[in-house]
């Protein structure tokens, strides 16, 4: 049985779908499916209602050693949108599952680089919470899905290893199509809490989509974006940039190793990154352009803590207070 999807009819299916909502996405959904009565109804899709009333913010706090921050309560944190205060309507610390996506780059640059590329996807898998939901997306010129013993997500280490080796590496380098097939995977994903991992060297050479609409998109979604950059002395098809930029607008962090034996650690890394954090939520107050860019600042009060160092995503582009999108059931088989 292939347990492979093509990309391209994932994403034709999803067309309907605007991506234009706020994470978490499952504290906002309401799904709502025809009757079953209804003959003229037969076979119809479910409808899902997308009600934007929450901005949530992952924030990491570390002290000057680099160390995460615990025990603050709300009231250390002030957060502000384009420079105006708003009221913290959520707050957690608790280490909550994960919805994460690997995306994995195997085209021709990255063919010595393999093993550690097998390496940074075990170590994560083996270092996340029980709870997290993983998938794999493959590309070199091509984009594919990865369906994980049959199911669009795993909790299980050994099945994401597997997906990763079993693929080769040849053709160009698709990154900004790849990471967009991320964008839309991870949404269907049950946690609020959502995030992409890349492993590549951050070349794109064969994508259809441009840098920008791969941006946009991830500052729509709100999905964090980690990133590990695999470099060595040659560089012929690397662009390291573009990797720490996505993760910078996101809230996110770029790695790079030179090494194999880095990789593992850095994979970790990200994975104790995901525990480690603060989440807040605000109700944004309503304002005239509403499509435009909004700036989001947090500042934290830790007294006795030492100078210590807040990191967040810098802003958002938000979505209509309400947009209904068909979706349809069984997608992926």
């Amino acid at each position: 049985m292939n347990l492979r999807y093509s990309a391209k009819q994932f994403q034709a299916q999803l067309s309907t779908l605007v991506l234009v909502f706020l994470f978490p996405l499952s504290s906002v959904l309401n799904l709502r499916s025809s009757p079953a009565s209804s003959p003229a109804r037969a076979g119809a899709q479910a409808r899902i209602t997308l009600a934007t009333v929450l901005v949530v913010v992952p924030v990491k706090v570390t002290d000057a050693r680099g160390k995460f921050v615990t025990g603050l309560k709300a009231e250390n944190f002030k957060i502000y949108e384009d420079g105006r205060p708003q009221d913290v309507t959520l707050f957690k610390e608790e280490d909550t599952p994960v919805t994460v996506g690997l995306i994995v780059d195997h085209s021709r640059s990255m063919g010595p680089k393999l093993p550690g590329v097998i390496t940074a996807v075990t170590a994560f898998a083996h270092s996340s919470n029980p709870g997290d939901e993983m998938f794999v997306v493959d590309f070199n010129e091509n984009v594919s899905g990865e369906l994980l013993g049959g199911k669009p997500f795993t909790s299980d280490a050994a099945e994401l290893e597997k997906a990763v080796s079993a693929v080769s590496a040849r053709g160009q380098t698709a990154l900004y199509d790849a990471v967009i097939e991320g964008l839309t995977h991870v949404e269907l994903g049950h946690q609020d809490k959502k995030a992409l991992v890349i492993v590549s060297d951050g070349g794109d050479n064969a994508s259809h989509s441009k840098f920008s609409e791969m941006l946009a998109l991830a500052q729509r979604s709100h999905v964090v974006i980690y990133s590990i950059g695999l470099i060595d002395e040659s560089g012929e098809e690397e662009t390291p940039k573009i990797l720490e930029r996505l993760s910078k607008a996101t809230g996110g962090i770029t790695f790079f190793a030179r090494r194999n034996d880095d990789v593992a650690e850095i994979s970790q890394q990200i994975a104790r990154d995901l525990r480690e954090q603060y989440t807040l939520g605000y109700k944004p107050t309503e304002k005239n352009g509403r499509d435009s860019f909004r700036k989001i600042a947090v500042e934290v009060s830790a007294p006795g803590r030492g100078k210590i160092h807040v990191r967040t995503r810098p802003g958002y582009f938000p979505s209509g207070v309400k947009t209904q999108a068909a979706l349809p059931v069984g997608i992926l088989r």
